[in-house]
């Protein structure tokens, strides 16, 4: 079982940053694949980030691509969502979550609890 803890969350103007982090523990992270996502208000979930469990390989939903960076320290056991640019549409709860195993593919089977961004007009 993995625990994954996220924090930097909090209320930004838009066209400021954020950077969020998650802090996993319990199993070994460098086997798995991270990913980030996130939920507005009255919306489903919806995919924001992935990286593979190198660091190799990442993947975003179009509308965060050049303004969000995705990134891994495997030997502190963490996964860094870096956001430029924020727009007041990418207010939202933030949840890390890990797949199954190495590369992204299906949908993970662990998250975080969240963290709150908030982007003010």
């Amino acid at each position: 079982q993995v625990q994954l803890v996220e924090s930097g969350g909090g209320l930004v103007q838009a066209g400021g940053s954020l950077r969020l982090s998650c802090a996993a523990s319990g199993r070994s992270f460098s086997n798995y694949a991270m990913g980030w996502f996130r939920q507005a208000l009255g919306k489903e979930r919806e995919f924001v980030a992935a990286i593979n469990w190198s660091g190799g390989l990442k993947n975003y939903r179009d509308s965060v691509k050049g303004r969000f960076t995705i990134s891994r320290d495997n030997a502190k056991n963490t996964v860094s969502l870096q956001m430029n640019s924020l727009k007041p549409e990418d207010t939202a709860a933030y949840y890390c979550a890990q797949y199954s195993g190495r590369y992204v593919l299906g949908v993970p089977n662990s998250w975080g609890q969240g963290t709150q961004v908030t982007v003010s007009a």
